[in-house]
């Protein structure tokens, strides 16, 4: 197929080039010059903006940081809907609330386009490896129409409803990730400070009832697990300040629901913290830096 593709961050990026390694012809645009020339190298075809990634393709993916972003990318002047043709479906792999989703898809409906949201779970890891899930809110038709494009990116595709339920099932995993991971942090360092060796307990937790991804896959405790960002200075993962997106969205899901979220809003207080000491940017398992103090001269 001939796709487009909008969005190379460190997720979209690997996505896209999954897409080439599974023969698709791809046009790519993001504002950042490096990571376009990255997937030229690879064999992607360059667009100079959203309208010309779109033009004569069978298929658009869009992977971007906001709610915001995605409207932007959309419905400006030379955005996707002012290039694509009528009928082409139109995948949001961003993450984003159920409601600006069903409203986007309402605009992209009256140019004679569907909308579908398939935000998506698994780590820059699952997106190098071509193992993400995607949780695909929208019509049956529209999940069958566009799975074999999610095929070529993510192991475990899911049809979680109508538009937005992929969005629903998004935030709701984000809210186990982010406090999992704050409660892993939690207990690394305890187990630090009485003594025990970070690894000894990592195994025994990644073998016990405690196990959980936060621990036996993204350990924050630097050195537990070697392929995590943990070990390499909390970079190259998922940000701070994306969870912490997240849990805002969740957070804010929850008002409109009246559905309380106790230990939700208290993680989001302590990524709101990280990020307000400038630690945004960093990986969200850098939430363990708040157990951690130096020591104070005697």
């Amino acid at each position: 197929m001939k796709i487009g593709f909008i969005g190379l961050g460190n997720m979209g990026a690997p996505m896209a080039h999954n897409l080439l390694k599974a023969g698709h012809t791809v046009n790519v645009f993001d504002l950042n010059a490096q990571a376009v020339q990255a997937l030229v190298d690879a064999g992607a075809r360059a667009a100079g903006s959203p309208k010309a990634a779109v033009t004569d393709v069978e298929c658009v993916v869009t992977m971007l940081p906001a709610a915001a972003h995605v409207r932007s990318v959309l419905t400006a002047d030379d955005g996707v809907l002012a290039g694509i043709a009528k009928g082409v479906t139109i995948i949001d792999s961003s993450t984003i609330d159920p409601a600006s989703v069903k409203a986007l898809a309402e605009l992209a409906a009256q140019h004679g386009n569907t909308l579908v949201d398939a935000p998506v779970s698994g780590g820059t890891g699952g997106a190098a490896a071509g193992t993400l899930t995607f949780m695909v809110g929208g019509s049956a038709a529209a999940y069958e129409q566009v799975k074999p494009v999610l095929s070529a990116m993510g192991k475990n595709i899911v049809h979680c409803g109508d538009t937005g339920t992929g969005q629903v099932a998004k935030i709701c995993n984000n809210l186990v990730l982010g406090i999992t991971m704050a409660g892993v942090a939690e207990a690394m360092s305890l187990g630090a400070a009485l003594g025990i060796d970070p690894k000894v307990l990592g195994g025994i937790i990644n073998t016990s009832t405690g196990r959980c991804w936060s621990s036996d896959t993204y350990n924050p405790f630097p050195g537990v697990i070697e392929a995590a960002p943990s070990s390499r200075g909390y970079t190259g993962g998922f940000g701070t300040d994306l969870m912490l997106k997240d849990l805002g969205l969740a957070t804010d899901a929850a008002r409109s629901a009246r559905q309380p979220v106790y230990l939700g809003a208290l993680a989001q207080q302590l990524y709101q913290t990280m990020s307000t000491k400038g630690a945004g940017r960093l990986d969200f398992s850098a939430v363990i830096k708040l157990y951690q103090f130096e020591e104070k001269p005697r």
